[in-house]
């Protein structure tokens, strides 16, 4: 993979996690006070449940797609792969890597024309008077997806070789 785009792809990656990183904190500190305010005054938040599943589990879920795909982790074919001689090895692998961001892109498209439709509908939820915004999280699942769809594709151009295949420098 050329340096430029290493790095480009690196940053985001590195963005990804920062973000990643507040929404775990961000959850935690609402979730710790709800439940402090609770116990305690018997005033909890209000829309603490529907703000924690619109957003902050939207979130955790898609965005971390990326950071997960550039690190091999999502799918893998262990059971008769390691049986395979190493050509057919790379082949099967190089597969797996298209057609994984094939999947991611197709997803990517249907959940940005949702992420356009509740955007333009201005979506939002009503809970014991507490009118809240929606659709801003729908654009979480299309921007997790095209992420992970990039970093596929870039693994499907420019392959990794894995560490054992890697020899010393002379």
């Amino acid at each position: 993979m050329p340096p430029a785009i290493r790095h480009l792809q690196s940053g985001l990656l590195a963005l990804l996690t920062a973000i990643g990183g507040l929404a775990v904190l961000a959850l935690l500190v609402h979730v710790s006070v709800d439940v402090a305010l609770r116990s305690l005054r018997g005033t909890p938040i209000p829309a603490t449940y529907e703000i924690v599943t619109h957003y902050y589990m939207v979130g955790l879920a898609f965005l971390p797609l990326a950071w997960v795909e550039r690190q091999g982790g999502m799918v893998r074919i262990d059971v008769v792969h390691g049986m395979l001689p190493p050509r057919v090895q790379a082949v099967s692998d190089r597969m797996v890597t298209v057609i994984s961001a094939v999947i991611y892109a197709v997803l990517a498209w249907v959940t940005l024309r949702t992420a356009l439709t509740n955007s333009a509908n201005g979506s939002f939820i009503l809970t014991n008077g507490v009118r809240v915004v929606t659709w801003p999280a729908y654009w979480l699942p299309p921007v997790g997806l095209a992420l992970a769809a990039l970093v596929t594709t870039l693994r499907a151009i420019w392959p990794e070789p894995a560490a054992d295949d890697m020899e010393p420098a002379a």
